[in-house]
């Protein structure tokens, strides 16, 4: 792979103007379909195969009036204190509003409250429920203008009126929240690298990159329903593992010529080093990602799918695209800074000859400068391999008391009870628990089949009977049949909230129910409704996360054991990914559950952890993980196979990377603590999670831990047994000597411990 990744390299800068001009026209193209083809995303999802989603596609196909998969608002016509909605001026009023309801754009229908007999016992609040044809996301301005301009008549009568449901929100507005990660990003390169040139170089190709994998999946839009927020977190991924990738290349194609080699050749070794780094990790990162299609949750496969495209473009465009535009500025990468350190090492005459590599592992002579004066990550490294135990146990205890929070987590959907206090949503809900009780908020829709045989009737008022008796039942509505008689509808109030524990008590007594009435009059029974729902998600989730757990762990697993020829590493990749997920785990409920520091980091705290949020953090953050354990011990490894020693060669390996991994950290920390400033809870949740899991796996785990276990592990780190070693391929990602025998321009050996020779692993070991 090496030699491939080598000419691939040098092709690409040879030919640079024919390979940027490729991805130029391939963002033109896939910008224009984006322009042409995308459709509207959409804020609903479903779980098929699940009671409540076939509930809902029995509501869409019996009951088409009900308009099932419409949007809903519940508009609350609240009275001045003392006063009552019944009163003849105020009850006029109310009809006004309720007209005016009627008259609304994609309006289906509206439940006249004195009709529906959906006045409060004190008679001071009217709740009027509005059904839409279209859902929420087929909604425009125009029909939210005209739902909130019906409120007139009510609030000119000095009634207040608020609105609750889905139809009432808009698409979120991001604001450029996203903007503000990639000004952090430039001033970190420049900071890293010294060099305007050199800074712009990975910001460019992040750009164009996910730029196009954007335009692919708007594209798809018209193929397929795609979820609001599919687009937004696959550009939050794609902006951060773009400019580090690209970051990792431009650092290691510096260090190349810095130790005077040419550009073009500098390029190929950069390629062929740090970007076999970049394919493990890439791919590691995928395969987590469309792992998560096996959970079998549409909207789970689409953010699965959309991430990964934006990493496999992200690794395309850092191993061609940007070796071609490193081709238009050749050493000018070095900037002054990179210049006069050449000159500081090899003296004036650097600037005009290159330098000879030096003898152990091709590195320049302006090593022993670090000796002189220590960079931070050398000094840092140096004194975890002093104390690697005392570092050990308390970087772990540390991770583990920020995971104990994450005992009381409580997963759900959010509702409009989630949504930050100033909002209509927010106020509407408080006010339906204020007046009708918070069962009103999230009641339940049961529906009766009995096309496949039994009395749909009979059925339906056993259910019914059935379902009053219950402990937490408020009120069961008289059961609605649809014009063939077959399939009935009711709905059930219970006295509790949503998201309580008790409605949820009371969805697994209606199912249970529901065997019974099947069993004695052959019809189907089917709950649905917001608790339903999380109920089912919550379910699928549990059933699905070990399968899920056991594929992206272990093809990742026999990928690193490949890659690095050790069973530990891996292991220990593993067990840190633990670490810092619980660790992550137990700030996301500190925050968003307790409500801890949420004014001063500018988020709403609703109460619980969205349901589907867990299982694509750990997703994401095991692809995020295992980049960070690739760049930092694949140059451990190599310096291992040059020099022998293991001690050392974790010194020196992390002596290497630190700086590039630490621009790298606070790069994608800036990139997802942007979205942090959207307006959607859901996002601002990723961005603060995903910042929260990157410090603690980067700087924690694999900048403080691992070289704490691989200085404790020392040659047994990168042991493997016999048989494996015959079975697995080999794949050099460390030694120079494919490149050598491959390619006539370079003429360095690689050297060992002993001098020079091949790089084998059995000869090291």
């Amino acid at each position: 792979m090496k030699a491939f990744l080598y000419r691939t390299g040098r092709e690409s800068f040879r030919r640079r103007r024919l390979v940027t001009l490729v991805w130029v026209v391939v963002l033109v193209a896939l910008g224009f379909g984006a322009a042409t083809l995308s459709k509207p995303t959409v804020e609903s999802f479903s779980i098929p195969d699940t009671e409540s989603q076939r509930a809902i596609d029995l509501l869409t196909e019996r009951f088409p009036q009900a308009a099932a998969d419409g949007a809903v608002a519940r508009v609350v016509i609240v009275a001045p204190e003392g006063q009552k909605v019944t009163d003849p001026e105020r009850r006029k009023a109310v009809e006004e509003v309720v007209d005016r309801l009627t008259k609304a754009p994609e309006v289906a229908g509206v439940a006249d409250p004195f009709e529906a007999e959906s006045i409060s016992p004190d008679e001071r609040m009217a709740l009027v429920q509005v059904d839409y044809r279209e859902p929420s996301s087929e909604l425009t301005d125009t029909d939210r203008e005209a739902l909130f301009d019906s409120a007139e008549p009510g609030e000119k009568a000095g009634l207040t009126v608020e609105f609750g449901g889905d139809a009432p929100k808009g698409a979120p507005e991001e604001g450029g929240s996203e903007l503000i990660g990639v000004v952090v990003a430039a001033v970190v390169l420049v900071i890293t690298f010294g060099s305007l040139v050199a800074a712009g170089l990975p910001l460019l190709t992040a750009l164009l990159g996910v730029g196009i994998s954007l335009c692919a999946v708007q594209a798809s839009s018209s193929f397929i329903e795609l979820n609001s927020d599919t687009p937004a977190l696959a550009l939050m991924l794609g902006l951060a593992v773009s400019i580090d990738y690209a970051l990792f290349l431009s650092f290691r194609y510096r260090e190349e010529l810095l130790s005077g080699r040419p550009p073009e050749e500098s390029i190929g070794r950069a390629v062929s080093t740090a970007g076999s780094a970049v394919i493990f990790a890439g791919v590691t990162v995928i395969i987590a990602l469309v792992g998560l299609s096996v959970v079998g949750i549409p909207i789970l496969t689409q953010i699965g799918v959309a991430a990964a495209l934006t990493v496999a473009v992200a690794v395309l465009v850092a191993l061609t695209l940007l070796p071609a535009l490193l081709g238009f500025v050749g050493a000018r990468v070095l900037g002054r800074r990179g210049h006069a350190e050449q000159r500081a090492v090899t003296g004036p005459e650097a600037d005009r000859a290159p330098l000879a590599p030096k003898e152990g592992g091709g590195e320049s002579r302006r090593r022993g400068t670090d000796a002189d004066k220590p960079a931070m990550g050398l000094r840092w490294v140096r004194m975890v391999a002093r104390r690697p135990v005392l570092f050990l146990v308390a970087a772990s205890a540390a991770l583990l008391v920020l995971a104990l929070p994450a005992a009381d987590i409580r997963l759900g959907l959010p509702d409009d009870g989630s949504e930050p206090t100033h909002t209509t949503q927010r106020k509407a809900y408080d006010l339906v628990t204020e007046g009708f009780g918070p069962g009103h908020n999230g009641p339940l829709t049961v529906v009766v089949d009995a096309k496949d045989g039994g009395d749909a009737q009979a059925a339906a008022q056993q259910v019914s009977d059935g379902i009053a008796d219950l402990p937490d039942v408020e009120s069961v509505s008289p059961p609605v049949p649809n014009e063939s008689g077959d399939t009935v509808l009711m709905q059930v109030t219970p006295k509790s909230s949503p998201a309580s524990a008790a409605t949820e008590d009371l969805v697994g007594d209606i199912r249970d129910r529901a065997a019974t009435v099947h069993s004695d009059t052959g019809a189907a029974v089917a709950v649905t409704g917001t608790t339903a729902l999380n109920i089912d998600i919550s379910q699928r989730i549990a059933d699905t996360l070990l399968p899920y757990l056991a594929v992206v762990v272990g093809l990742a697993f026999l990928l690193l054991m490949v890659m690095f020829r050790s069973i530990l590493v891996p292991l220990k990749a593993a067990l840190g990914f633990l670490l810092s997920l619980a660790a992550t785990f137990g700030m996301m409920v500190a925050v968003f559950q307790w409500g801890w520091a949420v004014d001063v980091l500018g988020v709403s705290a609703p109460g619980l952890i969205v349901n589907l949020l867990p299982v694509i953090i750990i997703g994401l953050v095991f692809g995020l993980a295992m980049d960070y354990e690739v760049f930092l011990v694949s140059r451990m490894r190599e310096a291992y196979v040059h020099d022998g020693r293991p001690r050392e060669a974790v010194v020196d390996g992390f002596a290497h990377s630190a700086r590039v991994v630490t621009a790298a950290v606070l790069i994608m920390i800036s990139v997802f603590s942007g979205f942090v400033l959207s307006e959607s809870t859901m996002l601002q949740a990723f961005g603060l999670s995903l910042a929260a899991a990157v410090f603690f796996d980067a700087l924690v785990v694999r900048m403080t831990i691992v070289p704490a276990v691989m200085v404790l592990l020392g040659r047994r780190a990168w042991s493997l047994p016999g048989p494996l070693d015959r079975l697995l391929p080999h794949i050099d990602i460390e030694g120079d000597a494919e490149e050598t025998r491959t390619d006539p321009d370079v003429h360095a050996s690689v050297p060992g411990p002993g001098g020079t020779q091949p790089t084998s692993d059995a000869r090291l070991r």
